[in-house]
């Protein structure tokens, strides 16, 4: 007990002090900044959600003690709260139906029996919802309409810019109305990408200190449910409506096609396991999506047509061998 509660407030240090570090203003300290859950989702996958809690609660008191009420909120719906949930999440499961092959080895038993865990499709929905959720709860801090948003992320930037040469103000303003109009999108985006990171790398630490409960999955398995494709055709249609439903439909839009993009990675990962150039072909297609950043709309397509059409199924089924014939 004392163990767990010294692990937790470590890590509610650690997380507290990598939040706050974006106050320095130095460029490293954008990554401690959106590294701050990590500490915690360690501390969650390792030692239980409960670890986590109390750090997230330490954490939370430490900074609003320091800085103020609205410091520490903003990091229990940005990192305590995230941190918890999912961490809580990675390591729930429930036996597993009668009818599950027993694991057996002759007539000694190969281990406890078997778990049915946490889809992972269902934690990256979850993933989603938290980036959706701290992304807008960010935007609606500028402002209650989507007019007074875009103005205020607008004088932002005009500041950063700080055009001094008046004949190209007209192309300064353009490209600033150009980021402005794409800012929530991005800010889902990015806030998408590092809280899946700090998942899969608590995930990683956890494993490889030997205190990960659960079995590391075949991440190329992995698939959304259902629902997500209505949920994601139905927030691409209200981003025409205007006004700020169209601004938090933009948002959710992001984060569920994020969550398609990882999908079509999975494809990629499971359509070229016969390949031989496999792991120059898989690097070759990271660089092309990390540098020129646009082709991720071609990853996100195979990612929504794989959910319609099962390619990954349909391969993996080639290629499982023929059922042995029973004996005479």
């Amino acid at each position: 007990m004392v163990m767990n509660l010294l692990i937790a407030a470590a890590a509610g240090c650690a997380s507290a002090l990598m939040f706050a570090s974006i106050i320095s203003g130095a460029l490293v300290s954008l990554l401690l900044f959106y590294l701050a859950p990590l500490p915690l989702m360690v501390a969650a996958m390792g030692w239980g959600p409960t670890s986590a809690a109390i750090g997230g609660a330490l954490a939370g008191v430490g900074l609003g003690a320091m800085f103020g009420p609205p410091y520490s909120a903003a990091f229990v719906l940005t990192v305590a709260l995230p941190a918890w949930w999912l961490g809580h999440l990675v390591l729930l499961g429930r036996p597993a139906p009668a009818d599950a092959p027993p694991q057996k080895i002759g007539a000694t038993p190969a281990g406890p029996p078997p778990v049915d865990w946490y889809p992972l499709g269902r934690i990256l929905v979850w993933i989603a919802c938290f980036a959706a959720l701290t992304t807008t709860a960010a935007l609606l801090a500028l402002g209650s309409d989507a007019s007074t948003i875009t103005e205020t992320l607008r004088h932002g930037l005009m500041r950063i810019v700080d055009a001094q040469d008046s004949a190209s103000s007209d192309r300064t303003s353009e490209v600033v109305d150009a980021f402005v109009a794409i800012a929530p999108a991005a800010a889902a985006t990015i806030a998408m990408t590092t809280l899946t990171l700090n998942v899969w790398l608590a995930a990683k630490v956890t494993a490889a200190s030997g205190r990960l409960r659960r079995p590391w999955p075949d991440m190329k398995t992995t698939a959304l449910p259902p629902m997500a494709l209505v949920a994601t055709t139905v927030a691409l249609a209200l981003c025409f409506v205007g006004g700020l439903p169209a601004i938090l439909a933009q948002i959710v839009t992001a984060c569920l096609m994020m969550s398609y993009a990882l999908m079509g990675f999975a494809v990629l990962h499971t359509i070229t396991l016969a390949q031989r150039g496999r792991r120059l072909w898989l690097t070759s297609v990271y660089a092309i999506v990390l540098v020129f950043v646009w082709p991720v709309i071609a990853i996100v397509g195979i990612g929504i047509a794989d959910a319609i059409f099962g390619f990954r199924q349909h391969y993996m089924q080639r290629r499982m061998p023929p059922p042995l014939a029973p004996r005479s």
